[in-house]
């Protein structure tokens, strides 16, 4: 099956396309540029894998949570595509992405990501390895200050080791500092389209896919906290 995902949740773009069991795939931090770069980026893995967009089996794109124009930009350029060339889409967690990148290019298999919300928050998700070697949650995400994400993900860690990724261990050193037995992997600091790939492919093959109108962002401050912490009642 031939897929493309495409990410512009974070500073980070990127783009990746599965085809006859080869990857295709760039990669750019660039903050501001998403709108210049993206679109570019499908047009260069379309190219070196020679194959046409309407040629593949669906669209994966990165559904947040993360910057609110790069989550809104990534989305308008997947159902523009989507229209385009008649593809389904399915919409891939932001922070799950980052803990499949994890288990794919280190082997973590229990991974707390965590992304820098501004305003002294964090996005925050728990994830642990299945069966089929994705990454799935073991607790709902959420939103939450970030010296409070120890309390969130404590009581479903189990004993395997601990990793943290994603760019709030930097933004928020000493709030996360009391999360013990856990190692922070710097390499995996944002999302990547690869790493979207095994998550999305799953879920066209469960029958989750969409038409292109009902793409939507998942920004997680519009929602309530799976529990209520300090500072979020």
């Amino acid at each position: 099956m031939n897929y493309l995902a495409i990410d512009a949740s974070t500073e980070a773009c990127s783009v990746a396309l599965t085809f006859q069991g080869e990857i295709y795939s760039r990669y750019e931090l660039c903050p501001q540029s998403h709108s210049l770069l993206l679109l570019p980026m499908v047009d260069e893995v379309l190219k070196e894998a020679g194959v046409k967009l309407n040629q593949l089996d669906g669209l994966i794109y990165g559904r947040g949570p993360g910057s609110f124009t790069g989550v809104r930009i990534g989305i308008g350029v997947a159902q523009g595509l989507g229209y385009s060339s008649k593809l389904k889409l399915v919409g891939v967690s932001t922070l799950q992405t980052m803990a499949q990148l994890a288990y794919l290019n280190h082997g973590h298999t229990q991974v707390i990501s965590a992304i820098d919300a501004r305003m002294s928050e964090a996005y925050c998700g728990m994830y642990t390895v299945d069966e089929n070697q994705i990454m799935q949650a073991v607790i709902p995400e959420a939103v939450i200050a970030p010296e409070f994400v120890n309390e969130l993900t404590k009581d479903d860690r189990s004993s395997a080791d601990l990793v943290g990724v994603g760019s709030a261990w930097a933004a928020y050193p000493q709030q996360l500092s009391n999360i013990e037995q856990i190692t922070i992997n710097k390499e995996v600091e944002f999302p990547n389209a690869v790493a979207m790939l095994p998550i999305g492919i799953k879920e066209f093959e469960k029958g989750n896919a969409i038409d292109a109108q009902h793409a939507e962002p998942v920004y997680l401050r519009d929602t309530v906290t799976w529990k209520k912490l300090p500072g979020r009642e």
